[in-house]
């Protein structure tokens, strides 16, 4: 149970952690005083990258995503998060069930990495997507 009027917005990333990285960028810098910025990875890889970009906290693993899933109350990431062995098995079935069933708002980005194509997407380039999803995180914040 939350004992604060803080919120807390998740980036989630897997592999080396370079959309995270580049989310955290975008958004560190932008985020609104009340708000809590915390990267968490499946692996110590994208957790570290995600911490270098900017992110003030980090943590890693199956339990650190599942667990922040929960409390979070804007998760940006892969697409591949909400998959149960996406990103090249690194999403466990928990960890995909955590994030997909957590009440937080979800902005998830679309990579062809992951062999889930969105209809209505316009192919784009990471960049392009990415910057969506930054500003899509701090629209869901500011309401």
């Amino acid at each position: 149970m939350k004992h604060t009027n803080r919120r807390l917005l998740l980036v989630l990333d897997a592999q080396g952690g370079g959309m995270g990285a580049q989310l955290i960028k975008r958004l560190a810098p932008a985020l609104p005083p009340d708000c809590d910025l915390l990267a968490v990875g499946t692996n110590v890889l994208a957790t570290n990258a995600m911490l270098k970009a900017g992110a003030p906290r980090g943590a890693t693993g199956e339990n650190a995503v599942v667990y922040n899933a929960a409390r979070a109350d804007v998760i940006v990431g892969p697409i591949g998060m909400v998959l149960a062995n996406g990103i090249l098995g690194e999403v466990s079935p928990r960890m995909a069930a955590a994030v997909s069933g957590a009440g937080a708002e979800k902005i998830l980005v679309p990579s062809s990495h992951c062999g889930v194509q969105v209809a209505g997407t316009q192919d784009c380039r990471l960049e392009d997507y990415l910057q969506s999803a930054a500003a899509l995180a701090l629209r869901a914040l500011e309401a």
